[in-house]
């Protein structure tokens, strides 16, 4: 018998896109005759044919969002699950969690698992979090002594007190993930399912959340976590699976994992700081083109002694109030994420049209190495609404320009980022 507590076997699951024929060009306009034409014809063929599509303007498109899987997990053991965006990560986990369905394939797990998803999975708006917390015990398939015994420490991890007899749909979403992981940590599933919505805590939450889940690995139970935190997922898991395009391309040793998936981000990204996005468009705005260079004369090779400039142009359709923040990643790490939200005013577009973003990265900030630059275009007024997510959009090496900054120390400096900032000595007292 396997010693496995997870064996997914030649996994698979498809979606059916629907592609409209009508809506092939981007500028496409119907008149009203046209549109209620077309809705009359609509009526007409779902009488006809409830369960067949429109086939007049619709194309239908498989995507495999996973393709023949295949791995073991250890009781135990902590696997991180890295990937770029669209590569099947929160699909797999949402099959394990058996929320969605396999296309083929065959999983065997041995044991009670909890998942933490997406904000508020699991969690019913109208109940209060105390009453959530026997809801998710329940659904886990504790008893309510079981439960009554785990309440405080639950209470106490989430930080929530104040507000346990209050309905969670009132909860901020920092209130919301904390509640949630509490529960799912502490009433004690053998396979601890986490994606990537632990970004939404803050750094002190995220600290508490990866020393739980090691406490959690270390009393024999298994972890299994998304993340694109390389620093997160080195610092808990002992095993990583790396997807692409829905397939696996590796499985094992979580520090190979990590560089066989920089490895990725280096061949994907456009190392010549140019990246034509026609066609990158989420609801009102498009994203035209973007671009990284230094300030100086010869821009080909950017040093760690360069001023650099991001530049992108995005067309707007209408009237909107948008904030603007630029994550930067040195191989695959955060080293910052700079953002417009602190300054007095929004930035208030008035009327559609084509508009250029500018931000000034400062030299003597970013580290040799190679850096991934990604752009998000959010609503001010709620930042939950992007118009524009883009984790990488632009990928880029900085050199060293031979300038020694260390005095007599002519090595290395580590971390990430290495600013110049300014030290003062004074003396205070004889």
């Amino acid at each position: 018998m396997s010693s496995a507590i997870i064996k997914v076997e030649n996994l698979s699951k498809k979606y059916i896109i629907c592609h409209d024929r009508r809506a092939t060009g981007m500028y496409n306009y119907y008149s009203l005759r046209d549109s209620l034409a077309h809705f009359s014809r609509g009526v007409y063929q779902r009488l006809r044919h409830p369960l067949s599509p429109n086939q007049e303007n619709t194309e239908l498109e498989e995507f495999w969002a996973l393709k023949d899987i295949n791995f073991e997990i250890k009781q135990g053991e902590r696997v991180g699950v890295i990937g770029r965006n669209g590569a099947g990560k929160s699909t797999l986990l949402k099959i394990l969690s058996r929320i969605t369905e396999p296309s083929r394939g065959k999983i065997t797990m041995r044991g009670r698992v909890a998942s933490l998803l997406e904000v508020g999975t699991g969690f019913h708006p109208e109940l209060t979090g105390r009453e959530n917390i026997y809801l998710n015990g329940a659904v886990l398939g504790m008893t309510r002594i079981e439960i009554k015994k785990k309440f405080d420490e639950i209470v106490a991890f989430a930080e929530v007190e104040k507000f346990l007899d209050t309905p969670v749909k009132r909860y901020s979403s920092g209130m919301y993930v904390r509640l949630a992981f509490a529960v799912a940590a502490h009433l004690e599933p053998e396979i601890l399912l986490v994606d990537e919505v632990l970004a939404v805590g803050d750094a002190e939450f995220q600290k508490k959340c990866l020393g739980k889940m090691e406490d959690v690995s270390n009393e024999g139970r298994t972890v299994i976590f998304v993340s694109h935190n390389m620093a997160a997922i080195k610092q808990l898991c002992n095993k990583g699976i790396l997807l692409e395009s829905g397939k696996s391309s590796y499985k094992g040793n979580v520090e190979i994992c990590i560089n066989k998936y920089i490895q990725q981000l280096t061949s994907n990204l456009n190392v010549k700081h140019v990246a034509s996005t026609e066609g990158k468009k989420s609801g009102l705005i498009c994203l035209i083109h973007a671009n990284v260079y230094a300030k100086k004369i010869n821009n080909d090779i950017i040093t760690n002694g360069d001023d650099l400039v991001f530049k992108a142009e995005i067309k707007v359709d209408k009237a909107c109030d948008i904030s603007i923040c630029i994550p930067v990643r040195r191989d695959g790490e955060l080293c910052f994420l700079a953002n417009s939200y602190h300054l007095a005013n929004r930035f208030i577009i008035k009327e559609k049209g084509i508009y250029q973003i500018e931000c000034n990265i400062p030299s003597k900030l970013l580290n040799p190495g190679f850096h991934s630059l990604g752009l998000y275009i959010a609503d001010s007024y709620g930042r939950e609404k992007h118009y524009v997510r883009i984790e990488e959009l632009l990928g880029f090496d900085i050199f060293d320009d031979g300038v020694r900054r260390g005095g007599l120390y002519s090595g290395s400096w580590g971390g990430a980022v290495s600013p110049l900032l300014n030290f003062d000595l004074k003396k205070i007292h004889k």
